[in-house]
Protein backbone atom coordinates (compact mmCIF):
# COMPACT_ATOMS: atom_id res chain seq x y z
CA UNK A 1 0.00 0.00 0.00
CA UNK A 2 2.78 2.39 0.95
CA UNK A 3 4.78 1.58 -2.16
CA UNK A 4 1.75 2.14 -4.38
CA UNK A 5 1.01 5.45 -2.73
CA UNK A 6 4.64 6.51 -3.05
CA UNK A 7 4.62 5.66 -6.75
CA UNK A 8 1.45 7.69 -7.26
CA UNK A 9 3.04 10.68 -5.56
CA UNK A 10 6.08 10.44 -7.81
CA UNK A 11 3.83 10.33 -10.90
CA UNK A 12 1.91 13.37 -9.76
CA UNK A 13 5.16 15.19 -9.03
CA UNK A 14 6.38 14.37 -12.53
CA UNK A 15 3.12 15.65 -14.01
CA UNK A 16 3.47 18.87 -12.02
CA UNK A 17 7.02 19.35 -13.26
CA UNK A 18 5.89 18.88 -16.85
CA UNK A 19 2.98 21.29 -16.37
CA UNK A 20 5.34 23.99 -15.10
CA UNK A 21 8.12 23.34 -17.59
CA UNK A 22 8.65 26.29 -19.98
CA UNK A 23 7.11 25.68 -23.38
CA UNK A 24 9.25 26.25 -26.48
CA UNK A 25 8.97 29.64 -28.12
CA UNK A 26 6.76 30.01 -31.20
CA UNK A 27 7.34 32.48 -34.03
CA UNK A 28 4.28 34.41 -35.20
CA UNK A 29 4.56 35.63 -38.79
CA UNK A 30 2.67 38.88 -39.28
CA UNK A 31 2.42 40.01 -42.93
CA UNK A 32 2.09 43.79 -42.83
CA UNK A 33 1.05 46.40 -45.37
CA UNK A 34 0.23 49.77 -43.81
CA UNK A 35 -0.91 48.53 -40.40
CA UNK A 36 0.71 51.19 -38.21
CA UNK A 37 -2.61 51.87 -36.49
CA UNK A 38 -3.18 48.24 -35.50
CA UNK A 39 0.32 47.15 -34.53
CA UNK A 40 0.69 48.75 -31.06
CA UNK A 41 -2.33 46.99 -29.56
CA UNK A 42 -1.60 43.77 -31.44
CA UNK A 43 2.00 43.51 -30.31
CA UNK A 44 1.13 44.48 -26.75
CA UNK A 45 -1.38 41.61 -26.61
CA UNK A 46 1.07 38.96 -27.85
CA UNK A 47 1.14 36.11 -25.29
CA UNK A 48 4.34 35.07 -23.53
CA UNK A 49 6.33 32.60 -25.60
CA UNK A 50 4.96 33.87 -28.92
CA UNK A 51 7.51 35.99 -30.76
CA UNK A 52 6.19 38.42 -33.40
CA UNK A 53 7.99 38.41 -36.73
CA UNK A 54 6.73 41.36 -38.74
CA UNK A 55 7.18 41.09 -42.50
CA UNK A 56 6.74 44.53 -44.00
CA UNK A 57 5.41 44.25 -47.54
CA UNK A 58 6.08 47.78 -48.73
CA UNK A 59 4.26 49.91 -46.15
CA UNK A 60 4.25 53.68 -46.57
CA UNK A 61 2.79 54.55 -43.17
CA UNK A 62 5.79 53.70 -40.99
CA UNK A 63 4.55 50.24 -39.99
CA UNK A 64 8.06 48.77 -39.95
CA UNK A 65 9.35 51.55 -37.71
CA UNK A 66 6.40 51.17 -35.33
CA UNK A 67 6.98 47.42 -35.07
CA UNK A 68 10.72 47.79 -34.50
CA UNK A 69 10.18 50.44 -31.86
CA UNK A 70 7.84 48.08 -30.02
CA UNK A 71 10.43 45.31 -29.98
CA UNK A 72 9.26 43.09 -32.84
CA UNK A 73 11.67 41.50 -35.26
CA UNK A 74 11.13 43.18 -38.64
CA UNK A 75 11.91 41.78 -42.08
CA UNK A 76 11.32 43.57 -45.37
CA UNK A 77 9.78 41.81 -48.38
CA UNK A 78 9.56 44.22 -51.34
CA UNK A 79 7.66 41.79 -53.60
CA UNK A 80 3.99 42.61 -53.08
CA UNK A 81 1.74 39.70 -52.20
CA UNK A 82 0.30 37.98 -49.15
CA UNK A 83 2.07 34.73 -50.02
CA UNK A 84 5.37 36.52 -50.60
CA UNK A 85 5.24 38.10 -47.14
CA UNK A 86 4.18 34.85 -45.46
CA UNK A 87 6.89 32.79 -47.17
CA UNK A 88 9.58 35.30 -46.28
CA UNK A 89 8.46 35.15 -42.66
CA UNK A 90 8.45 31.36 -42.70
CA UNK A 91 11.95 31.26 -44.20
CA UNK A 92 13.23 33.67 -41.56
CA UNK A 93 11.57 31.94 -38.60
CA UNK A 94 13.69 29.81 -36.28
CA UNK A 95 11.14 28.23 -33.92
CA UNK A 96 10.02 24.63 -34.37
CA UNK A 97 6.38 25.76 -34.66
CA UNK A 98 5.26 28.79 -36.65
CA UNK A 99 1.95 30.64 -36.47
CA UNK A 100 0.53 33.04 -39.04
CA UNK A 101 -1.89 35.84 -38.26
CA UNK A 102 -3.19 38.98 -39.96
CA UNK A 103 -1.78 42.15 -38.42
CA UNK A 104 -4.87 44.33 -38.94
CA UNK A 105 -6.32 43.91 -35.45
CA UNK A 106 -9.09 41.53 -36.53
CA UNK A 107 -7.66 38.59 -34.57
CA UNK A 108 -6.99 38.25 -30.85
CA UNK A 109 -3.42 37.09 -30.11
CA UNK A 110 -4.82 35.33 -27.04
CA UNK A 111 -6.22 32.70 -29.45
CA UNK A 112 -2.74 31.76 -30.65
CA UNK A 113 -2.28 29.28 -27.79
CA UNK A 114 -5.40 27.36 -28.83
CA UNK A 115 -4.26 27.30 -32.47
CA UNK A 116 -0.69 26.23 -31.74
CA UNK A 117 -1.57 23.80 -28.93
CA UNK A 118 -2.58 20.78 -31.07
CA UNK A 119 0.62 21.13 -33.12
CA UNK A 120 2.78 21.45 -30.01
CA UNK A 121 1.09 18.38 -28.51
CA UNK A 122 1.44 16.36 -31.73
CA UNK A 123 -2.33 16.11 -32.13
CA UNK A 124 -2.38 17.84 -35.53
CA UNK A 125 0.07 18.90 -38.22
CA UNK A 126 -1.82 21.96 -39.43
CA UNK A 127 -4.36 23.88 -37.36
CA UNK A 128 -6.59 26.54 -38.88
CA UNK A 129 -8.40 29.18 -36.86
CA UNK A 130 -12.10 28.93 -37.77
CA UNK A 131 -13.41 32.48 -37.51
CA UNK A 132 -16.28 33.27 -35.16
CA UNK A 133 -17.14 36.75 -36.35
CA UNK A 134 -18.62 39.61 -34.39
CA UNK A 135 -21.39 41.64 -36.02
CA UNK A 136 -20.18 43.46 -39.14
CA UNK A 137 -16.64 42.06 -39.00
CA UNK A 138 -16.90 39.70 -41.96
CA UNK A 139 -18.47 41.16 -45.13
CA UNK A 140 -21.14 39.02 -46.78
CA UNK A 141 -19.26 38.66 -50.08
CA UNK A 142 -16.14 37.47 -48.25
CA UNK A 143 -18.11 34.90 -46.21
CA UNK A 144 -19.74 33.52 -49.35
CA UNK A 145 -16.37 33.24 -51.13
CA UNK A 146 -14.83 31.51 -48.13
CA UNK A 147 -17.74 29.05 -47.92
CA UNK A 148 -17.41 28.22 -51.62
CA UNK A 149 -13.68 27.56 -51.37
CA UNK A 150 -14.02 25.48 -48.20
CA UNK A 151 -16.66 23.33 -49.90
CA UNK A 152 -14.34 22.81 -52.88
CA UNK A 153 -11.55 21.73 -50.52
CA UNK A 154 -13.79 19.21 -48.79
CA UNK A 155 -14.83 17.72 -52.13
CA UNK A 156 -11.32 17.71 -53.56
CA UNK A 157 -9.35 16.46 -50.55
CA UNK A 158 -11.84 15.02 -48.07
CA UNK A 159 -10.42 17.31 -45.38
CA UNK A 160 -13.24 18.72 -43.27
CA UNK A 161 -12.35 22.41 -43.53
CA UNK A 162 -14.97 25.08 -42.88
CA UNK A 163 -12.79 28.18 -43.02
CA UNK A 164 -9.60 29.21 -44.83
CA UNK A 165 -8.80 31.70 -42.10
CA UNK A 166 -5.30 33.21 -42.02
CA UNK A 167 -4.64 32.40 -38.34
CA UNK A 168 -2.94 29.01 -38.37
CA UNK A 169 -0.04 26.97 -37.01
CA UNK A 170 2.26 24.25 -38.34
CA UNK A 171 5.73 22.76 -37.77
CA UNK A 172 8.28 25.00 -39.50
CA UNK A 173 10.48 22.34 -41.11
CA UNK A 174 7.52 20.32 -42.39
CA UNK A 175 5.86 23.45 -43.78
CA UNK A 176 9.03 24.40 -45.65
CA UNK A 177 9.04 20.87 -47.02
CA UNK A 178 5.63 21.43 -48.66
CA UNK A 179 7.43 23.77 -51.09
CA UNK A 180 4.59 26.28 -51.35
CA UNK A 181 4.86 28.30 -54.58
CA UNK A 182 1.98 30.80 -54.52
CA UNK A 183 3.09 34.30 -53.57
CA UNK A 184 -0.29 35.99 -53.86
CA UNK A 185 -3.68 35.37 -52.27
CA UNK A 186 -3.60 31.65 -53.02
CA UNK A 187 -1.03 30.95 -50.28
CA UNK A 188 -3.58 29.92 -47.57
CA UNK A 189 -5.36 27.52 -49.91
CA UNK A 190 -2.18 26.02 -51.35
CA UNK A 191 -1.00 25.27 -47.82
CA UNK A 192 -4.15 23.26 -47.08
CA UNK A 193 -4.10 21.45 -50.44
CA UNK A 194 -0.46 20.43 -50.14
CA UNK A 195 -0.88 19.45 -46.51
CA UNK A 196 -3.83 17.23 -47.43
CA UNK A 197 -1.89 15.65 -50.31
CA UNK A 198 0.96 14.90 -47.91
CA UNK A 199 -1.40 13.16 -45.51
CA UNK A 200 -1.19 15.80 -42.79
CA UNK A 201 -3.65 15.84 -39.91
CA UNK A 202 -5.59 19.08 -40.45
CA UNK A 203 -7.73 20.48 -37.63
CA UNK A 204 -9.73 23.61 -36.88
CA UNK A 205 -10.29 25.52 -33.65
CA UNK A 206 -12.62 28.50 -33.16
CA UNK A 207 -11.03 31.96 -32.94
CA UNK A 208 -12.54 35.39 -32.43
CA UNK A 209 -12.80 37.62 -35.50
CA UNK A 210 -13.58 41.33 -35.11
CA UNK A 211 -13.59 44.39 -37.35
CA UNK A 212 -10.13 45.31 -38.56
CA UNK A 213 -8.35 48.57 -37.83
CA UNK A 214 -8.33 50.82 -40.90
CA UNK A 215 -9.28 50.06 -44.50
CA UNK A 216 -9.25 46.51 -45.79
CA UNK A 217 -6.99 45.80 -48.75
CA UNK A 218 -8.36 42.38 -49.75
CA UNK A 219 -11.54 40.70 -48.50
CA UNK A 220 -13.07 43.91 -47.20
CA UNK A 221 -13.68 44.99 -50.80
CA UNK A 222 -15.54 43.14 -53.54
CA UNK A 223 -12.63 43.67 -55.93
CA UNK A 224 -10.14 42.30 -53.41
CA UNK A 225 -12.33 39.28 -52.73
CA UNK A 226 -12.69 38.55 -56.44
CA UNK A 227 -8.90 38.72 -56.87
CA UNK A 228 -8.35 36.38 -53.91
CA UNK A 229 -10.94 33.87 -55.16
CA UNK A 230 -9.41 33.94 -58.64
CA UNK A 231 -5.95 33.22 -57.22
CA UNK A 232 -7.28 30.38 -55.10
CA UNK A 233 -9.61 28.87 -57.71
CA UNK A 234 -6.65 28.47 -60.06
CA UNK A 235 -5.11 26.07 -57.53
CA UNK A 236 -8.23 23.89 -57.52
CA UNK A 237 -8.28 23.22 -61.24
Amino acid sequence: MTADHHGGSDERAGDAERDHAPRPAIDVVLPVLNEAGALPALLAAMPAGFHPLVVDNGSTDGSAEVAARLGARVIHEPRRGFGAACYTGLAAATADVVCFMDADGSFDPADLAAVAGPVMNDEADLVLGRRVATAGAWPFHARVANRYLARRIRRTTGVNVRDLGPMRAAPRHALLGLDLRDRRSGWPLEMVLRAAAAGWRVAEVPVTYTSRVGRSKVTGTVRGTVTAVRDMAALLR
